[in-house]
């Protein structure tokens, strides 16, 4: 299908450009928000000529920049290098990114709950959106906008924009529309419930609503997704789904779970992939999956029946398995939906839904609070990403790492997070490949026995034991709740930074 073809409105043919002319569009401080989600259907020709602008002009030219979450090296990473950024958020997985935002003098960048960014947005909190850059494989007769392989927050940064920039991709199948349901809740005073009551269940339209006076031009691109490589299931991993799938059965005994569980939410990475892998093996079917991102498992367990619908923002598949999706796109846009993120992470869903939320831990302290975005409380990987969005609503909240890191230097359950990003309140389970913690209805001092005892590494088992039985004594009389000797808490994070290991 040529390019004409998919610009269905006629007089919109006329604005389409080279990526150098609409860079030249963008102009220094302005309030730049863009497509894409980790990283799937960002834009990618205007972000580099607006870099390559930068570089060999050596214009001073900054800009804040707004995604959906995390975008490839052709946004993040071009713009990044090129010194042009100077506000970020709220997502991100770019090394050059990354590095810029744990610099001084580098990229200032805040991080925030990915169902709030896009209501924040239409807030005003973050300025005026000065453009939109969006990536499309269509425009609609009236000018409205078909996404491509992610949703995120462009909804509204098409809304609020000023003007809007297309990179319309056609090396993205046109079949992709029709998968997408858009719908955004009107803001306060005038919100109403959202009206999703089933995790298949559509509630908006297949486009972005724009219209033809807004976009200021159309850039023709044939760049690929950067998509990343997910790594088979360690054994690590296989042992932590393991314990995972043990958990629901014991819960469906109860009866506090049905036969087939309620909607899953599974975070990012190789850990979380893993898990959903772990569930192709098990008796479970005819399940749901409510979630932000759509990984390599996902597509297995719609594969095998297991997965009857998947719901989420963004397709973020390895190379491999986009092919596997190409080839059979006509099957998977049966069963899956991408929605607005503000929808797909959505607390109120997720609570209504009972979605089990099963997402990745840097480290977890023994009374349960959980750290997800901070190394040695100072250097940012990524950001809270989601995980938030669904650990405060989940019907069940799971959080995942392996005991130790850095071929076990460090202890990932230490007596004190270093960085909080879900607090005890928020966190129902916490599994290593040691054991499973169940948290649920437990006191601060039973949940510490709990956590040391079955998450807990052997070699660091007897230091945190002897750290919380001197917290109980040395706390004040009648001060006893939480024990905590503060000064201590956090010197086993001071002394990897000291001497590269914990246990030294």
């Amino acid at each position: 299908m040529s390019y004409q073809e998919r610009i269905r409105c006629a007089s919109l043919l006329d604005k389409v450009m080279s990526a150098d002319q609409a860079a030249a569009l963008i102009k220094d401080g302005m309030i730049v928000g863009t497509s894409g989600f980790t990283p799937s259907g960002y834009p990618k020709a205007i972000p580099m000529a607006l870099a390559e602008r930068v570089k060999k002009s050596g214009e001073k030219l900054k800009i804040d920049l707004l995604t959906g979450a995390s975008v490839g090296e052709e946004l993040d990473g071009a713009l990044a290098e090129a010194g042009a950024i100077t506000h970020r958020s709220p997502y991100q997985t770019n090394n050059s990114m990354r590095k810029s935002l744990n610099t001084i003098g580098g990229v200032d960048f805040f991080d925030s709950h990915l169902s709030l960014h896009a209501q924040n947005v239409r807030y005003g909190f973050y300025g005026d959106i000065d453009v939109a850059i969006v990536e499309a494989c269509a425009i609609t007769e009236n000018g409205d906008i078909v996404p491509t392989t992610s949703v995120g927050s462009t909804t509204s940064f098409v809304q609020c924009a000023k003007k809007v920039l297309v990179e319309l991709n056609t090396i993205q199948p046109a079949v992709l529309e029709g998968m997408h349901d858009i719908y955004m809740p009107a803001d306060p005073p005038e919100r109403q419930p959202i009206p999703l009551v089933k995790a298949d269940q559509r509630i908006g339209v297949p486009y972005i609503p724009c219209g033809a006076d807004k976009i200021a031009g159309i850039v023709i691109t044939d760049i690929p997704d950067g998509v990343r490589p997910l790594s088979a299931p360690d054994e690590t991993a296989n042992i932590m789904a393991e314990y995972i799938i043990s958990f629901l059965r014991k819960e469906v005994a109860a009866g506090r779970l049905p036969k087939n569980l309620l909607p899953l939410q599974s975070g990012v990475g190789n850990v979380a992939n893993a898990v959903l892998f772990g569930l192709s093996n098990s008796e479970f079917s005819n399940l749901q999956f409510f979630s932000e991102v759509i990984q390599d498992a996902a597509f297995d367990l719609l594969d095998s029946g297991k997965f009857t619908v998947a719901s989420g923002t963004a397709l973020t598949p390895s190379a491999d398995y986009l092919k596997k999706f190409i080839d059979n796109i006509d099957f998977y846009k049966q069963h899956i939906i991408l929605r607005p993120q503000e929808i797909s992470n959505s607390p109120e869903i997720a609570r209504r839904l009972g979605v089990i939320a099963m997402n990745t831990a840097i480290e977890a302290d023994i009374y349960g609070n959980v750290n997800s975005t901070h190394i040695m409380g100072s250097r940012l990987m990524n950001g809270i990403g989601g995980s938030g969005d669904f650990a405060r609503s989940a019907y069940l909240s799971i959080f995942m790492t392996g005991s130790t890191a850095k071929n076990g230097d460090i202890s990932c359950i230490v007596p004190m997070c270093s960085h909080v990003d879900h607090t005890e309140h928020d966190v129902c389970v916490i599994v290593t490949e040691q054991g499973l913690a169940d948290l649920r209805n437990k006191s601060p001092r039973e949940r510490a026995l709990e956590v040391i005892n079955k998450c807990s590494h052997p070699d660091y088992r007897p230091m945190l034991k002897d750290y919380y039985d001197r917290a109980l004594k040395e706390t004040k009389p009648g001060a006893c709740h939480t024990p905590h000797i503060l000064s201590e808490a956090l010197s086993w994070h001071d002394r990897f930074n000291k001497s590269g290991s914990m246990k030294k």
